[in-house]
């Protein structure tokens, strides 16, 4: 077997070997059973709503296993066309089965990343806040910079994007923003990049040219959907009003009718200002604050909560997930898996999914890497 044959049936053999051990593969086989037996049950579709759950995770697991069962099958044949071609000193035969063999593997890399987001509300939109670190303007700009990254990213996987809340900064960039993220699995691909980014450039703003880190962080919840209830005390909250800021134009918000909502029991802050109408920037703001608690216990539910929490309570150096370094050579890189990328400006247009396959992969397997941060 060529050099570049058994590289790519290396690469199929490790993502099929995730994907069975994220499915709990025997698990998954004994579930599908029974799911199989539920739906042939005249009785189910008494409960509508339970018959779409099960039909839906049956769905799911027959997709997964049918995938992985092709993959082999696939790959199977392609190794026996480039031993035949090798042996019998046909060349075509033996590239074919080398192209082949390409496909899958690429395919079983796309594939891989579909059935790693298996969480309970990874199909789900999401809710992504970016807020500037201390720093003034150079955090802010680097702030609006994650901003356009995101945006960038979730157009590029064919979600729509909405702008909940916007706050300008003094002189550039923002102080802060949430984006809305609507589309299948909008949540489970963008859950990884909650954290501190950091970056590293000549200041635009620095009449010295010198070079300048800087920090903003990352937080990202699912939409919850309306029938699981999460219970909010009125006395707990702290409602303000206040004047909407945007980036200009017609669609400014110039009345008070932004809210902010402050859940004090927590410290959790949401806003929102999309709308002129105060009464529905409320209701949005509510509806943030409860996929905020319900994320949060989520997130409590992880053996890895403690350490996320920490991570996300301090914009600053030692907190960082990921950085990036335009200056004096360019360079990004993921301080949890150690992916990195030579061409931050791709990173910065929106190329991330290398970066959230990866940290979404280590969540199945829990291994950890040893990564030196970049200067």
């Amino acid at each position: 077997m060529r050099a570049e044959g058994q590289a790519n049936i290396d690469r199929i053999e490790a993502a099929l070997a995730l994907v069975r051990q994220s499915l709990d593969w025997d698990r998954a086989l004994r579930r599908l059973d029974e799911l199989d037996a539920r739906v042939q049950d005249p009785n189910l579709w008494n409960d509508p709503k339970e018959a779409q759950a099960i039909t839906q995770e049956q769905k799911r697991l027959e997709t997964a296993i049918k995938t992985v069962r092709e993959i082999e099958s696939e790959m199977s044949d392609a190794i026996e066309f480039v031993e035949m071609g090798e042996e019998e000193g046909d060349v075509e035969v033996a590239n074919e089965g080398i192209a082949t063999l390409q496909r899958l593997a690429d395919r079983a890399d796309s594939d891989k990343v579909q059935a790693l987001l298996s969480g309970e509300a990874d199909g789900n939109d999401t809710y992504l806040e970016i807020h500037a670190g201390a720093g003034g303007t150079e955090s802010q700009d680097w702030a609006e910079m994650l901003f356009r990254m995101y945006a960038r990213w979730a157009e590029r996987r064919g979600f729509k994007v909405e702008t909940v809340e916007y706050q300008a900064g003094d002189q550039a960039g923002i102080k802060g923003a949430t984006l809305l993220l609507k589309g299948e699995n909008a949540y489970g691909y963008a859950k990884t990049e909650s954290g501190v980014h950091r970056l590293v450039r000549i200041s635009p703003y620095d009449s010295s040219a010198r070079r300048h880190t800087s920090f903003s962080s990352v937080w990202v919840y699912p939409v919850i959907d309306d029938d699981i209830d999460i219970e909010i005390n009125p006395a707990d909250l702290k409602i303000d009003t206040y004047r909407a800021s945007g980036a200009g134009g017609q669609h400014v918000n110039t009345t008070d009718s932004a809210v902010r909502i402050t859940h004090q029991p927590t410290g959790i802050v949401v806003a929102s200002q999309n709308d002129r109408s105060q009464h529905k920037n409320r209701a949005t703001a509510m509806n943030m604050l409860k996929a905020r608690l319900f994320e949060r216990e989520m997130a409590a539910r992880e053996a890895a909560a403690g350490s996320e929490y920490e991570s996300k309570t301090e914009i600053g150096w030692g907190h960082q997930i990921r950085s990036y370094v335009l200056q004096p050579y360019q360079m990004v890189k993921d301080l949890r898996t150690g992916v990195t990328s030579p061409t931050p400006d791709d990173v910065l247009d929106g190329e991330l999914d290398p970066f959230i396959s990866a940290a979404l992969a280590q969540r199945v397997t829990g291994e950890t890497v040893e990564v030196e941060d970049v200067e």
